[in-house]
C-alpha cells in the first residue's frame, strides 16, 4: 500500500502529457480496498494445492523421510520449473516491447524535422478588442525591439499543435474533379512574413510573403516541397494559381515553395502543405512564435508586458518552447516506453528470483544422489555441470516461448513503431541473448552450492 501512493507519484509524472485528467488519480481506499482483495485471493488459490498435499501427507513416510535430504518431489519440481518458464517468457515478451520502443525514440530523436526548434518560444494569443491587423503589427513591432529576439511571427498551424486548416482546393494545371466529393483536401497554414526565419525553413523558389501581402491586395500563397513534386513534378509551380472555392473566384498565385517539414507528426513524411498570409487569411486564435538569441524562456515576462501594452485584455495561453511542444507530441510513446521499462525491471528481478528460488530447491531436492554421486567420484567441474544445464534448459525454454509470446505482444505496438518492425530479428536476438546472459548469473549460487554438499554428512540420513 505504501509503494502504491509513491507508484501513483511516478505514473502522474512521467504520464502528465500523455493521459488526459491524469492529475485526478488517486490510490484512495475503493482502490486499495480491490487491491487487498485480489491479494487475498491470490494467497489463498497460491496456498489450496500446497495445502491440499499437506492434508494428506502419511505422518510415518513424513518422519522416516525426515532430514536433510527431505523436500519437493519431482512433480512439484517441474510445476514450479514451468511457472518459471512462464515468468520468463512474460518478461521477455515485456524487455521485447520495451527494446521496440527505445529504439522507435532513438529513430525519432534522429528525425530531420525541416525546421530548428531550439531557442523558439510559443504562446497562443488572442486579440478581443480594438482592430485586429492594427494589434498585430504593433505587437511584432513590440516584441521584435525587446533584446534578444531575432526574429517573431504569428501563425495559424504551428508544427505539431494539431492546428491547421483543413480546405478543399483546385489547383491550376490539375484534372477538375466530376463531383465535389473528388476534390482535393489539403492542410492550410496562415502566416506573418518572417514565420520561416523564425522555423529556420529555407525558401528553395521564388519569394516570401511581405507586409505588402494585404487582404486588398492579389491573393498569394505559397507551397512546401512534396507539394510542388506532386502536383507539378516535371515544372515549377511558381505563378500557378490555387482556388479555395469556385473557379470562377480570384484565386491565390503561388509565388514561392519552401522545404519539407513534418508539421503533423514526426514519424510521417512531409505531405503536400499550403501557406497563406495571415494578413490575407486571418485567424482569431493564433500562435506567437519567437527566436531568440539566449534561453527563450527567459523572455516569457518581456513578451507578456509588450502584449499586454498593446492590448490589455489579450489572452495569453500555452507558453512553451518549441521544443517543449515536440517532446509533447512523442508523449503517448515516451510514456508507453517508460511504462513498459518498468513493468519490465519488475518482471526481470521476479523471474530471476524464480529461477534462484527453482534451481536452490532443486539443489535441495537432489542432495542425496548429488552426494552419491561425489561419493563415487564425480567432480565439482561435474556437478556444476549438472546444475547448470537444469538452469540452461529452463532459461532456454523459457526465452523461446518468450520470443514466441513477443512476437505476438509486439504487434500491438505496431502503431507506436517507427523504422521498425515488430518481429524485428535485432531486438529479437538483443533481448534473449541479454536476458539469457542474465538470468544465467543467477544459476550462479545454486550451482556453487551443489559443490559444497558434504557426503558422507547427507548420506549418514539416507
Amino acid at each position: 500500500m505504501g509503494l502504491a501512493f509513491g507508484i501513483v507519484k511516478v505514473f502522474k509524472l512521467i504520464g502528465a502529457h500523455a493521459i488526459p485528467r491524469l492529475d485526478a488519480v488517486t490510490a484512495g481506499w475503493p482502490v486499495l480496498a480491490g487491491s487487498l482483495c485480489a491479494a487475498v485471493l491470490a494467497a489463498v488459490l497460491a496456498g489450496l494445492v500446497p495445502a491440499l498435499r499437506a492434508s494428506r501427507l502419511d505422518p510415518i513416510h513424513v518422519l522416516k523421510s525426515a532430514g536433510p535430504n527431505s523436500s519437493a518431489g519431482r512433480g512439484e519440481r517441474r510445476l514450479l520449473r514451468g511457472v518459471a518458464m512462464v515468468q520468463t517468457a512474460l518478461t521477455l515478451a515485456l524487455l521485447v516491447g520495451a527494446g521496440l520502443l527505445i529504439r522507435t525514440m532513438s529513430n525519432l530523436a534522429k528525425v530531420q524535422a525541416g525546421y530548428k526548434a531550439a531557442r523558439v518560444l510559443t504562446m497562443s494569443v488572442t486579440s478581443v478588442e480594438g482592430d485586429w491587423t492594427s494589434f498585430h503589427m504593433h505587437a511584432l513591432e513590440r516584441i521584435a525591439a525587446l533584446p534578444g529576439v531575432e526574429h517573431v511571427a504569428f501563425a495559424w498551424g504551428l508544427p505539431l499543435t494539431g492546428n491547421n486548416w483543413p480546405a478543399t482546393v483546385d489547383i491550376e494545371g490539375q484534372p477538375a474533379p466530376r463531383k465535389e466529393s473528388d476534390r482535393l483536401s489539403l492542410p492550410l497554414r496562415s502566416i506573418t512574413p518572417d514565420y520561416f526565419d523564425v522555423l529556420g525553413v529555407k525558401i528553395s523558389e521564388g519569394r516570401g510573403f511581405r507586409s505588402t501581402d494585404k487582404r486588398q491586395a492579389p491573393g498569394v500563397a505559397m507551397v512546401n516541397r512534396a507539394f510542388a513534386e506532386r502536383y507539378f513534378p516535371h515544372t515549377s509551380p511558381i505563378g500557378k494559381k490555387i482556388w479555395f472555392g469556385r473557379r470562377d473566384r480570384p484565386g491565390s498565385q503561388i509565388i514561392g515553395v519552401v522545404a519539407n517539414s513534418r508539421n503533423t507528426d514526426l514519424s510521417r513524411s512531409p505531405q503536400p502543405e499550403i501557406y497563406l498570409s495571415l494578413w490575407q487569411a486571418p485567424a482569431f486564435s493564433k500562435h506567437l512564435a519567437i527566436r531568440t538569441s539566449a534561453d527563450p524562456r527567459l523572455l516569457i515576462d518581456s513578451v507578456r508586458r509588450a502584449l499586454h501594452a498593446v492590448e490589455p485584455a489579450v489572452a495569453i495561453e500555452n507558453v512553451k518552447t518549441l521544443e517543449q511542444i515536440r517532446a509533447d507530441s512523442l508523449a503517448s510513446r515516451t510514456f508507453a516506453m517508460q511504462l513498459l521499462i518498468g513493468f519490465s525491471v519488475v518482471g526481470s528481478v521476479l523471474t530471476l528470483v524464480g529461477i534462484y528460488g527453482v534451481l536452490s530447491l532443486s539443489v535441495t531436492s537432489r542432495r542425496r544422489e548429488i552426494a552419491i554421486r561425489a561419493a563415487v567420484g564425480a567432480a565439482r567441474r561435474d556437478l556444476r555441470k549438472l546444475v547448470f544445464a537444469e538452469g540452461f534448459r529452463l532459461i532456454a525454454g523459457g526465452v523461446v516461448a518468450g520470443i514466441a509470446s513477443a512476437l505476438l505482444f509486439s504487434r500491438v505496438l505496431r502503431s507506436f513503431l517507427f523504422e521498425v518492425q515488430p518481429n524485428d530479428p535485432i531486438t529479437l536476438i538483443a533481448v534473449g541473448a541479454l536476458f539469457a546472459g542474465v538470468a544465467l548469473l543467477a544459476c550462479w549460487a545454486p550451482t556453487q552450492r551443489a559443490t559444497k554438499v558434504d557426503p558422507v554428512e547427507t548420506l549418514r540420513y539416507s
